[in-house]
């Protein structure tokens, strides 16, 4: 299975919400960074540690976290995907609505046929920053 059809059985499994089989994407190692200086920010090590990671986005936003892959090549055991992500969040006096709507690149490596490591990049990390808070 090339890299590129791993990376599509992961995205195939978030849309679904199938939690089961987006762990079975991960390699047991698998490391995804997640940058910025934000809540959810730094490295998540192993699949349980990534679902438990991706569920946050979830229980933060409320539910609104969208994760929409535009296009995605790959370079042997690399693939890059551009994405679009949005969420919303309350802001911390229940009343301020805030919104996240950006575009970025995920970056893939690829194992024996499962994620092994993921980075990615936010075209303006300082407003994720700011969207995602400290605590």
């Amino acid at each position: 299975m090339s890299a590129i059809d791993v990376v599509g059985q992961y995205g195939a499994a978030m849309a679904a919400g199938d939690m089961e089989a987006l762990a079975a994407t991960f390699h047991p190692d698998a490391v995804w960074h997640q940058p910025g200086a934000n809540q959810l920010s730094g490295d998540h090590v192993g699949p349980d540690a990534i679902i438990a990671h991706l569920g946050r986005f979830m229980q933060l936003s409320g539910g609104t976290f969208a994760l929409e892959t535009e296009s995605a090549t790959e370079s042997g055991a690399l693939v890059s995907a551009t994405v679009r992500f949005r969420a919303q969040r309350v802001g911390h006096d229940d009343h301020d609505q805030h919104v996240l709507d950006q575009h970025g690149v995920d970056v893939f490596r690829v194992a024996d046929g499962r994620i092994v490591e993921v980075w990615l990049m936010s075209e303006d990390q300082e407003a994720e920053d700011r969207f995602w808070g400290t605590a």
